[in-house]
């Protein structure tokens, strides 16, 4: 028996491809509704107001107006002829579109792993895509459980689909697992690595708009023209929704992440004899553990940690974002396995 089935290698490439295309016309869905949608009902709600007026029915169509903003006549959408139900029908398509895509992703990687008989994060390249998985999973399970705004859909599959574009340029192809990797706490480390980093990916989103959001306000109460991508926050949801909604995720990952190194530094002393080693991985994720611990911290002590916390959200991302590619395609170290 081959040690890897190239049909099924095959076929998860191919649905890898259409992944990202079924991400890529969501996004399309969730800025229509994200640009529209808001501004689309606020016209409405100012045409049923004249028409209350003049002894017409006493009712608006404002359900997308959310958070307790007070919209305005968007005369770009009156322009466009996009209606509240129009750009909201966009958004209902893209959210099929994207649990459509992430089928399409759990079954590339299903097969990816089944063609090779191992977990399928066993390179850079599995592993971005399972942590874009997880990311989007995450970000379903947080619109089906009404945490945020259907719309903010458009900024995470934005970085999930960036992600992916650049594990296309790090693809390889299916194979056993190097020696280094072949051993059951791949299936412990690795993956509450990958289910923390995935749920980071997504709290960085919002984290990102609530600081876009903030300053919004800020522009606006002084009474001057906000510039792109200020401009974005007139559509975001409160500051408060924002953070309410960074804090439980990153409360949900970062214990994840803190097992994750501590099964890695397990793993170490069964596979190098030592536990702690300073390499360049093991330094990264503490680098990244000390930052999210940082942000929790900020956020329990005040107004001041918690107008911090954001930012510090932010850098924590970065960091993941080293550890992932600084790492493995930069500095080298024990961990340098990347296949690539």
């Amino acid at each position: 028996m081959p040690d890897v089935d190239a049909t099924l290698a095959n076929t998860a490439d191919k649905l890898f491809v259409a992944t990202i295309v079924f991400y890529a016309v969501a996004m399309l869905g969730y800025a229509l509704e994200y640009a529209f949608g808001r501004k689309a009902a606020a016209v409405a709600g100012a045409r049923s107001k004249v028409l209350a007026g003049a002894g017409g029915p006493d009712h608006a169509e404002t359900s997308d107006v959310d958070d307790g903003e007070d919209g305005h006549v968007d005369e770009r959408a009156e322009r466009l002829g996009i209606t509240m139900n129009q750009a909201n029908r966009a958004g209902v398509v893209a959210l099929w579109l994207t649990w459509i895509g992430a089928a399409l992703h759990l079954s590339c990687l299903v097969l990816r792993a089944w063609s090779v008989g191992r977990v399928p994060w066993g390179n850079m390249y599995e592993f971005i895509i399972a942590v874009c998985l997880v990311g989007v999973g995450t970000w379903l399970v947080v619109v089906a459980t009404g945490l945020a705004a259907r719309r903010l859909g458009l900024f995470t599959t934005l970085v999930a689909i960036l992600l992916l574009g650049t594990a296309t340029r790090l693809y390889t192809e299916a194979a056993p697992l190097v020696p280094a990797l072949n051993s059951y706490w791949i299936a412990i480390h690795v993956t509450a690595a990958v289910l923390a980093s995935g749920i980071f990916m997504v709290g960085f989103v919002p984290a990102a708009l609530q600081i876009i959001r903030r300053r919004y306000d800020q522009v606006e109460g002084s009474g001057r023209k906000p510039r792109f991508p200020i401009t974005l926050g007139e559509r975001l949801p409160a500051v408060e929704n924002l953070e309410r909604l960074v804090f439980k995720l990153h409360v949900f990952a970062f214990p994840l992440w803190t097992f994750g190194v501590i099964a890695g530094a397990v793993w170490a002393e069964r596979a190098w004899g030592r536990y702690w080693g300073w390499d360049p991985k093991e330094i990264w994720s503490f680098i990244a553990w000390v930052v999210y611990a940082a942000y929790l911290h900020a956020r329990a002590t005040g107004p001041g940690g918690r107008k911090l916390a954001p930012w510090i959200v932010v850098l924590g991302w970065v960091t993941m974002i080293i550890n992932l590619f600084g790492v493995n395609l930069v500095v080298s170290g024990l961990h340098s396995y990347a296949g690539v």
